[in-house]
């Protein structure tokens, strides 16, 4: 057996590969180090752990990196569905557990890398989705009252009928409130099942890079994505599906919708663009915080690339320990 690749007990043929989860908020350089982080690892394959960038034709609004400039390394959990299709995070699991088989067989190295807290966690942590329970008319009906009374009303729903799980659910999100709800009324207040752990050895890296300097990032990157075509993009979007998705509310798309509306000017939409991306980086970043595990380093004090090969390093090759 190759060093860092732990076999599963209850089937001898299944093994996990290594896993490097690059974690941090929107706009801290993450893409960018998972690329050549890989390049600098035989074997290495990218999981991207982002819950926009699953959808097909969401591309410059969500920063998905375009084929060309992903330097030659396989990535995974990009275009999995079209922006009308249901898409959660056990099928984001399930779609990674594949490739991590897939990667244990060869072997290689997997490479975790986003912002979607929930997602790396479900990975990473392996979150027990067989044991919380679900039931789509129940959830259905919830979606209507979301939409018709608003999410400050559900979220209190979920503060009066589960205190425990409220205090795990971030309130802001509506669809985390949504799925609490769901699982309050299905079984109350019970304690959901404890993560059962990542099999094979896993190594968590968080980027996070100085505020003034963030803020400048995120400007930077929304002005790029509308002079790259993120206009054009929600337009042929739009002509695609008319009726609001869900899908379509990501950070950029409400901004250039209303740009074609007449709502908004340019300036308008970027300036709103960027407020909301600060506004998602401070709620990533209190998720995080709440992650234990996570080595941090400033991607602003120097090149994260020589710190990050070297906890690599540690990880695949048990004599550098």
């Amino acid at each position: 057996m190759s060093p860092g690749r732990v076999p599963i007990s209850e089937d001898a043929t299944r093994v996990y590969p290594p896993l490097i989860v690059i974690a941090g908020a929107t706009a801290t350089g993450k893409t960018g180090l998972s690329i050549r982080l890989a390049q600098s690892i035989p074997g290495a394959e990218i999981i991207s752990a982002d819950s926009r960038q699953v959808y097909r034709g969401l591309d410059i609004g969500t920063a998905k990196v375009p084929a060309a400039d992903r330097g030659g390394i396989p990535h995974h959990g990009l275009d999995l569905v079209e922006p009308d299709a249901p898409f959660s995070v056990a099928d984001f699991a399930a779609h990674a557990d594949a490739v991590l088989a897939a990667l244990g067989r060869r072997p290689g190295v997997a490479i975790l890398v986003g912002g979607t807290g929930l997602y790396l966690r479900a990975v990473a942590r392996g979150l027990p989705f067989g044991d919380v329970p679900s039931d789509a008319a129940v959830r259905a009906r919830i979606e209507v009252e979301l939409a018709s009374t608003g999410l400050p009303a559900l979220a209190a729903r979920v503060r009066r009928l589960a205190p425990n799980l409220a205090a795990h659910t971030d309130l802001r999100n509506p669809r985390r409130v949504a799925r609490a709800l769901e699982i309050a009324e299905l079984q109350g207040d019970r304690p959901l099942p404890a993560p059962r752990g990542y099999p094979g050895p896993a190594l968590w890296l968080g980027l996070s890079v100085d505020r003034a300097v963030h803020r400048g990032w995120i400007a930077e990157r929304a002005g790029g994505q509308f002079a790259a075509g993120l206009i054009e993009e929600a337009a042929a979007l739009r002509a695609r599906y008319p009726a609001p998705l869900r899908s379509l509310s990501a950070i950029g798309y409400p901004e250039a919708f209303g740009v074609l509306a007449g709502r908004l000017t340019l300036d308008e939409a970027i300036a709103e663009d960027v407020r909301r991306n600060i506004a998602f980086a401070r709620r990533q970043q209190t998720w995080f915080r709440a992650e234990p595990g996570i080595e941090w380093f400033d991607a602003t004090s120097a090149d994260p690339l020589a710190w990050a090969r070297a906890r690599a390093r540690a990880l695949i090759d048990p004599v550098a320990r």
